[in-house]
């Protein structure tokens, strides 16, 4: 691969790399640390639409790992500052949390199910067939539809659970009309991620566990991406994407190094 310049801005995956079920991965804490105390700008991304980022800022000071709630940036964030720069101050049929509302209404949107602009599908844990339901109709009117992420299925203590991406995938079905998903792996997401960090692609890097979201997204950015193997992908499976990460580690621990300019492991 061709020389890049030094890296100066950080993207990082949350679940997978900085977390496990819930618990940091080892070098997790310790890379945030040495992050902050470069003074190089970052950012934890999540295709999670369900916490505000205080919520997630304050579950990671939970498991020891400090991040600024402005130093995270979810999908939820992302697809409200996108529905603000196509439609200013404009309305939603919302189905959702707290995370996906309160962005939304802090880019001055209205939510209502009153001839909406849009239908936006983020996350939650009880999708309600009747908001489905709802939404559907609201499409078949002309809202237009609009998803926060593609991810087909979440985990939970019990086993995995339908998540945002299969949810949209049957009111496509019932509707016809496929939705625009905001975030990863659709690159507009990392680009509004560097415009926060005010990064530039050739010298910020992508931190993931997935090489079908948090690597391919990167890769369409320009940026360096590094594929842990803390998370989903095996390093086995690689191979079978034809698109390649700048690196392939073992953990988080294994980059720590790699912020003050040293090598990958």
């Amino acid at each position: 691969m061709s020389a890049r310049k030094p890296i100066e801005s950080w993207l990082s995956d949350m679940d997978g790399v900085l977390v496990h079920e819930g618990q940091p991965v080892p070098g997790a804490a310790e890379f945030i640390r040495r992050l902050e105390a470069s003074g190089k700008r970052f950012l934890i991304l999540t295709n999670n639409s369900i916490y505000t980022r205080r919520d997630l800022a304050a579950r990671l000071a939970a498991v020891g790992l400090n991040v600024p709630a402005e130093s995270i940036w979810t999908s939820a964030v992302a697809t409200a500052r996108f529905l603000q720069d196509q439609r200013p101050e404009g309305s939603a049929y919302v189905i959702g949390e707290a995370g996906l509302t309160t962005a939304l209404h802090e880019v001055g949107y209205v939510l209502t199910d009153l001839d909406p602009d849009y239908v936006v599908l983020g996350e939650t844990r009880t999708y309600s067939f009747s908001q489905i339901t709802k939404a559907i109709r609201l499409i078949e009117r002309g809202a237009r539809f609009i998803a926060t992420n593609p991810d087909p299925i979440g985990p939970s203590a019990e086993g995995s659970l339908p998540a945002c991406g299969a949810v949209a995938a049957m009111i496509t079905k019932a509707t016809g009309v496929q939705p625009y998903f905001v975030g990863k792996p659709n690159p507009l997401m990392m680009r509004t991620a560097l415009n926060v960090v005010g990064g530039h692609s050739e010298s910020t890097a992508m931190i993931g566990d997935r090489m079908d979201t948090d690597i391919v997204a990167g890769v369409e950015a320009g940026l360096e991406t590094i594929l842990v193997l803390t998370g989903v992908t095996r390093k086995e499976e690689v191979e079978r994407f034809p698109f390649r990460p700048s690196h392939v580690v073992p953990s988080i621990a294994d980059v720590i190094e790699m912020i003050d300019g040293g090598p990958a492991s």
